[in-house]
């Protein structure tokens, strides 16, 4: 049976507390299935589990002695995902890379372990033995976690936050895209709107966080390089004045700039960002292959990537990162090492490889794409090889995520050469500092010192941002009080 073969599953469950994880593991087994989803709480079985064909499972009460009333909830639902997971690895002949873990943030069970006391070997066996990780991603987590580790515990961060902004726009939308950006052609009257509206927050944003100072500033999007030189600098600038003594006074751990599509990248607008003296810069092809650039629908060539690339260099900018993305469209392991023998004629400072992640808000994801529908060993062959390649560049892996319909359940990594980890990626990935985010689109999230983490979201539409500004700073307000 392929992991592809089954088109529509019908799951029941005795109660919400298991739809989540019994969702995601057969829509990681069958990423192509339509999966209709109820909840029956006079049904028998704990779970109930039918594939087009007619093939089925139950999870029964007593097939898992912890799913008895009183044991702790968590553990019912583990139990329960495990016996869905033991059945789907039987029924399809795979093993998942990343076993019965469905959430977003593996490397943060590694870092409670290395908290804790274990070292690399031990938290390996474990993400092994209670969550059927592979040990190649299980030692890739617990090796992550301790580099994440050396990091923060050298850093000075626990009395600051980390400052977000986003600007909505890009060139052009790609086809795999579901993030909360619009094509700047359709915004070009109105972007002055949304700087106003945009500053407004950020000032509102320095006078509650008066007597604290960013420790890092991200600036992302969407593509920030969108705007021309003269509204970057205006943010920029805002940012200097709002926030003197970190960022004038040059006191920020890390100062980012998104710079992403070769097509929005000048002269003009770099030479802006080193007069601002940014850290950091992302220049993001995500592929090296022509077909596919046009494909998705980026509109600037290889050639762009490299112009830019080299420009930026020859400007001063000595920590620039580049992203792939492994399970493009019509891509083949061949593409990919192509694509990567490219990328290291170039020798960025950190490389961030994602794992094709098809959201329905998406275009892709709307049009059913073929792009689902790589064989797991090709995407397999794509990661295998990007490590690879960032390690004859000198580069380690520093952080991890997974999102959700993620090709292959794989996982998107950084790599970096020494000093150049990106610390805002691992300060939101491990979730340890406040993150106050302003620009449509973007999530503030307050972290407590007993660990809890309270979210304050941003609308995504712009025109509603523009309408709804004064009600975003009050939501931010309320959650940075005291």
């Amino acid at each position: 049976m392929s992991m592809n073969g089954c088109k529509s599953a019908a799951v029941s469950c005795k109660e919400t507390l298991y739809t989540y994880n019994v969702f995601h593991m057969v829509k990681a087994f069958f990423p192509e299935a339509e999966i209709r989803q109820t909840v029956d709480e006079e049904q028998e079985p704990l779970v109930n589990l039918v594939l087009d064909g007619g093939s089925c499972f139950s999870v029964m009460p007593d097939q898992a002695v912890l799913c008895l009333t009183g044991v702790d909830r968590n553990e019912r639902k583990k139990q329960v995902t495990r016996r869905i997971y033991d059945w789907l690895a039987a029924y399809t002949g795979k093993q998942l890379a990343w076993g019965t873990l469905t959430g977003v943030r593996p490397v943060k069970l590694a870092m409670n372990r290395l908290k804790a006391g274990d070292g690399e070997e031990e938290i390996t066996a474990f993400l092994q033995r209670e969550y059927q990780v592979s040990e190649e991603k299980a030692r890739l987590a617990a090796q992550i976690a301790e580099r994440e580790k050396v990091l923060l515990d050298r850093l000075d961060y626990k009395n600051g936050f980390s400052l977000y902004i986003g600007i909505p726009f890009c060139p052009s939308i790609c086809s795999y895209c579901s993030f909360s950006s619009s094509p700047i052609g359709l915004w070009k009257d109105r972007v002055e709107d949304y700087l106003e509206a945009l500053f407004q927050e950020i000032r509102a944003i320095g006078d509650m966080t008066f007597g604290r100072k960013p420790d890092t500033v991200y600036i992302g999007g969407g593509t920030p390089v969108t705007l021309d030189a003269s509204q970057l600098d205006r943010l920029l600038s805002l940012a200097e004045d709002t926030f003197p003594e970190a960022v004038s006074g040059k006191g920020l751990l890390e100062y980012t700039v998104e710079a992403g599509r070769p097509d929005a990248i000048t002269r003009e607008k770099l030479e802006v960002l080193r007069r601002h003296e940014i850290s950091r810069i992302s220049v993001n092809p995500q592929t090296m292959q022509q077909k596919t650039l046009d494909r998705i629908g980026r509109r600037h060539t290889v050639e762009d990537a490299v112009r830019s690339f080299w420009l930026a260099r020859e400007l001063g900018f000595d920590n620039i990162n580049m992203d792939l993305i492994a399970g493009l469209p019509g891509e083949t392991a061949a593409d990919m090492q192509d694509t990567l023998r490219q990328i290291e004629a170039l020798c960025p400072d950190s490389l961030t490889v994602h794992s094709l992640a098809v959201k329905r808000a998406a275009q892709m994801g709307q049009e059913k794409s073929e792009a689902c529908n790589l064989e797991h060993r090709e995407i397999s062959r794509m990661i295998q090889d990007s490590a690879d390649a960032a390690k004859r560049m000198g580069m380690v892996p520093y952080y991890l995520y997974r999102q959700k319909n993620i090709a292959g359940n794989f996982e998107n990594v950084g790599y970096a050469r020494a000093d150049k980890a990106g610390i805002y990626n691992i300060l939101i990935m491990e979730e340890v500092q406040t993150i106050i985010a302003c620009g449509a689109g973007s999530m503030s999230k307050r972290v407590y010192p007993d660990g809890g983490i309270e979210r304050s979201e941003n609308v995504k539409d712009v025109a509603l941002y523009l309408q709804k500004i004064d009600e975003m700073i009050e939501r931010k307000r309320k959650l940075l009080e005291d």
